[in-house]
């Protein structure tokens, strides 16, 4: 199975570089995982509305033109659908069982994502209704993946 994570923004801290870099080396064993950061728009400042919308519908576009046409999309959002780990591994597997091998994980910048990201993704996926830096929801969704692979063959890891 091909996992790609696309994401906007670079990440600047090594702490979250070097738990992006462990858990990509654990699913390593499991799939082939890619992660693609794109660029942040610039926002001004008390920006409006209208500049918000503006900018996720640039970054946005950018996204949409990493994704290939076959391929399943899962979107984080906060009003996506919550699934225990078990569901989201359940979920992948059903997936690679349907022939699904392209899985592409969407995180979006701090403002979010485009009405035109979420209208493309199959399965838009909250992890909890609380808000989190960007930055750490890519550790988080790895190990999410790297924790549904384990809980599929049925390995042991640490609850």
């Amino acid at each position: 199975m091909n996992i790609t994570v696309i994401c906007i923004g670079k990440l600047k801290e090594t702490y979250w570089a070097d738990a992006i870099k462990e858990y990509s080396k654990r699913l390593s064993k499991y799939c082939t995982l890619a992660i693609n950061e794109l660029k942040e728009e610039k926002m001004p400042e008390n920006a409006s509305n209208a500049e918000e919308i503006a900018v996720k519908d640039a970054e946005g576009k950018s996204i949409l033109k990493q994704i290939k046409k076959d391929a399943y999309v899962i979107a984080l959002e906060i009003k996506g659908k919550e699934l225990t780990s078990e569901a989201l591994s359940e979920k992948i597997e059903d997936l690679g069982i349907l022939g699904k091998s392209d899985l592409v994980f969407v995180i979006g910048g701090s403002i979010g994502l485009s009405d035109e990201v979420l209208a493309r993704a199959d399965l838009r996926l909250s992890f909890s209704k609380m808000t989190f830096p960007h930055q750490m929801m890519r550790v988080i969704l790895l190990e999410q993946i790297y924790r549904s692979f384990k809980i599929i063959r049925n390995e042991t890891y640490h609850k």
